[in-house]
């Protein structure tokens, strides 16, 4: 059987930082991401697209706020979905282009993708991930008497942020159906954002306030599809100790036990590269061949095997 790829595209190398994030970016960034995968769509690989959705969350978040004068507005959940079909729409269109251009006799479609939490999973009663808008000191007790459900916490001095559960994921419901479409010889995009985060209560399902990380859930959709690699792209070309410290190092491969190590010294933080690397150490330790980490502009280097962070067994 051809290889299986999980390849996963950061929010934020679709929307920059240093960029206002209009759409117009979006398809200019996505369009280079794909064009570094070329030679993957033109071999028979089974590839599945994931990404994240951040930056745009935070646009679609600040939608749902300034039109609650007029609309009622929407959970959380639904707020995920929507831009699993926004992204799905984009990455969707560009590809079709790519594949009309270079002649590849290939099809590609956007599956809506429900990810199964534990409710009682200890992120719930202590939430950590922060989205949004940014609000001042003067701002917060207005929104706490206006959204007594929503939990804030102090970013950076004097800046707060709305803050929600991100429960670990623990099964991608809709798992058959993209091994289907693979089977069938689609390119598959899914688990957009993390995927939408759902529990079951009795005989029903319900979406929660939460978001779930999209690098773990990638690393968990590519162990259960049984993927030879997970491949996350990211702002970075490669993974570094000590990173933005004196004495950084840059690391062009790690043993999932060299990880862990690094992982338990604090040398990845879980707002940034932690959960990264805890989804190639969980998916290598799985039976995947390696998880590689690398930056748009260099995914042709890094799939070659001249740039990028490789995590293996061992």
């Amino acid at each position: 059987m051809p290889e299986t790829w999980v390849i996963s595209l950061g929010g934020n190398v679709i929307t920059r930082e240093d960029e206002p994030g209009r759409i117009s970016d979006q398809f200019t960034h996505t369009a280079e991401i794909l064009d570094g995968f070329l030679h993957a769509f033109r071999q028979n690989y089974r590839l599945v697209l994931t990404h994240g959705n951040g930056p745009q969350m935070g646009n679609i978040l600040i939608r749902v706020e300034e039109g609650e004068r007029r609309v009622p507005p929407l959970p959380l959940d639904t707020c995920v979905a929507d831009s699993q079909g926004g992204m799905g729409y984009m990455i969707q269109r560009l590809a079709h282009q790519l594949f009309r251009r270079e002649g590849i006799k290939r099809d590609i479609a956007t599956l809506i993708t429900q990810v199964i939490v534990d409710e009682t999973d200890p992120d719930f009663r202590n939430p950590t991930k922060p989205i949004g808008s940014f609000y001042s000191a003067a701002d917060v007790e207005l929104i706490r008497r206006e959204k007594r459900h929503w939990i804030l916490k102090e970013i950076e001095p004097g800046r707060f942020r709305r803050v929600v559960p991100s429960p670990r994921p623990l099964d991608v419901v809709e798992k058959y159906a993209i091994a289907c479409l693979l089977d069938a010889g689609f390119v598959v995009i899914a688990c957009g954002g993390g995927g939408i985060a759902v529990a079951w209560e009795q005989s029903r399902l319900d979406g929660l306030e939460a978001v779930v990380d999209k690098d773990l859930a990638s690393g968990l959709l590519a162990r259960q599809l049984k993927a030879q690699r997970l491949i996350i792209i990211t702002t970075v070309h490669q993974v570094a100790l000590s990173y933005r410290k004196p004495g950084q190092r840059w690391l062009s491969s790690m043993s999932a036990g060299e990880a862990r190590r690094y992982l338990a010294a604090g040398e990845f933080p879980p707002g940034s590269m932690g959960p990264k690397i805890t989804a190639g150490i969980e998916f290598v330790e799985a039976g995947g061949a390696e998880c590689l980490i690398t930056s748009p502009d260099r995914v042709r280097e890094a799939l070659a095997g001249r740039d990028g962070t490789r995590i293996i067994a061992g």
